[in-house]
């Protein structure tokens, strides 16, 4: 008890406390600061899109061009999501290998280059870079501080990832249930504290300076499960398939494209991503440029029922997704996959007019989602929290656990875990990774 007590009083657990409530308040004013740089990025976008239509075929392949030179060139490590580098990042043992996916440096590219990439057209989304940047700095604190090394390794990476999460979605519970879930599937009770630390003090800065918002603001979408119940089974199979075959061809990407591709992604890589740029450029014109950004806006729109989509959004939004992220530049898929999910549930909402359309979207959504990531749980809770309908709890939980069953036939592996898995074979084949090409051509 007294040991304990002194503890408790110790001058250096309070100035490592008090060091570490001012990371969670840096990770809250680094969300803020991303989101709206992101939501400036996509207005300046729309903009020139409204301006020409045809613009984007000379914007974004030299946009995308530009964001994978610097990427390779001063941000190496930054490319991707962030999230499998991040889960790497727990796993690895020495602390110069952590040092290379998770540091101050990687954060800040990781926020300018979104930035960028948005403003070029990209498919991309700022949540899953957020995870990143919440570890980084996270990371970079325990590096100063010089925390016990288990709150080094775990802890602090774990609380950065959920803080981020929390931040960037203002879901402060998704946050604490994607850390468990998601980065770490050996949560320990120790490090609970830590966690929820960090998801509240940067949750507390976000309520401050952006209000109390749900992200896609409140739904009164209600499904009546004695009716609806073939709506849910359909939407968990329609949306876990899509879902899995969105992962399978990530992960698939990731290892390496076939034939004359593959080969201009190792030998030219700028002009690859140029050539992604275009691509993503004709997708958006062929679908009245919909697929551009991201999603945030149609997805709200599908919601609230006032969007004219083509009836093809939810596949065009995946491939301009897949082609954005296989270029090589910064970029989460977290509000893409939502709103590629909330484009399918519009169309299977059509199929069922018995269904209230706003419940399908909302488990075409979760569905997808679900399906993509393989973490039933962070789907439903995200969802949830996003529109604040707890009317719908149990339809998206279901369809959520079915979804995630169905994408596990398309695609055995989690795609953060696949990812992450060949980001730490790549490196230990390559110990010179931040240098070389192979960690370049992996995300």
């Amino acid at each position: 008890m007294r040991r304990s007590r002194h503890a408790w009083l110790s001058p250096r657990l309070w100035v490592r406390r008090i060091l570490f409530w001012i990371g969670a308040l840096a990770v809250g004013a680094a969300a803020i600061v991303f989101a709206v740089g992101a939501d400036h990025a996509n207005d300046l976008f729309r903009r020139l899109v409204q301006s020409s239509p045809y613009l984007p075929l000379a914007v974004c392949p030299v946009v995308l061009a530009l964001c994978a030179w610097i990427t390779r060139r001063f941000f190496a490590g930054s490319q991707g999501s962030g999230i499998p580098q991040t889960i790497a990042a727990l796993q690895m043992q020495e602390q110069a290998a952590r040092d290379r996916v998770l540091s101050l440096r990687i954060a800040a590219g990781k926020i300018l280059l979104t930035i960028l990439s948005l403003a070029g057209g990209a498919s991309v989304g700022r949540e899953g870079p957020t995870v990143q940047i919440g570890a980084s700095i996270m990371h970079g604190l325990g590096r100063m501080v010089r925390f016990p090394r288990r709150e080094l390794q775990q802890g602090l990476i774990l609380a950065g990832g959920a803080a981020g999460v929390a931040a960037a979605f203002n879901t402060p519970l998704a946050g604490v249930v994607f850390a468990i879930e998601e980065m770490s599937r050996s949560f320990e009770s120790r490090t609970s504290g830590t966690v929820l630390t960090a998801v509240i003090v940067a949750g507390i800065l976000s309520l401050a300076v952006l209000g109390n918002y749900t992200y896609f603001g409140r739904t009164a979408a209600y499904l009546d499960l004695d009716q609806g119940w073939i709506a849910v089974l359909l939407c968990g199979a329609v949306g876990g398939l899509a879902g899995g075959i969105f992962s399978r061809l990530l992960i698939a990407s990731s290892r390496g494209l076939p034939g004359r591709l593959g080969a201009l992604r190792r030998e030219k890589p700028i002009l690859f991503a140029a050539g992604c740029g275009l691509v993503l450029a004709v997708i958006g014109i062929v679908s009245g440029a919909t697929t551009y950004g991201t999603g945030y806006a149609e997805a709200k729109r599908i919601l609230e029922g006032t969007e004219n989509l083509p009836a093809v959004y939810g596949v065009l939004k995946m491939l301009a997704t897949l082609v954005s992220y296989v270029s090589g530049i910064p970029g989460g898929i977290f509000a893409p996959s939502l709103a590629v999910g909330a484009g399918l549930g519009l169309n299977l909402s059509e199929l069922m007019p018995y269904a209230p359309p706003g419940a399908v979207v909302l488990m075409g959504m979760v569905a997808y989602f679900a399906g993509v990531v393989q973490a039933p749980i962070t789907a439903f809770v995200i969802v949830l929290e996003m529109t604040g309908n707890n009317a719908m709890v149990l339809p998206l939980m279901t369809a959520s656990l079915i979804a995630t069953g169905t994408s596990r036939v398309v695609c055995p592996k989690p795609l953060y875990k696949a990812l992450a898995e060949e980001f730490l074979q790549r490196a230990e084949r390559s110990p010179g990774i931040q240098r070389g090409a192979r960690q370049r051509e992996l995300f």
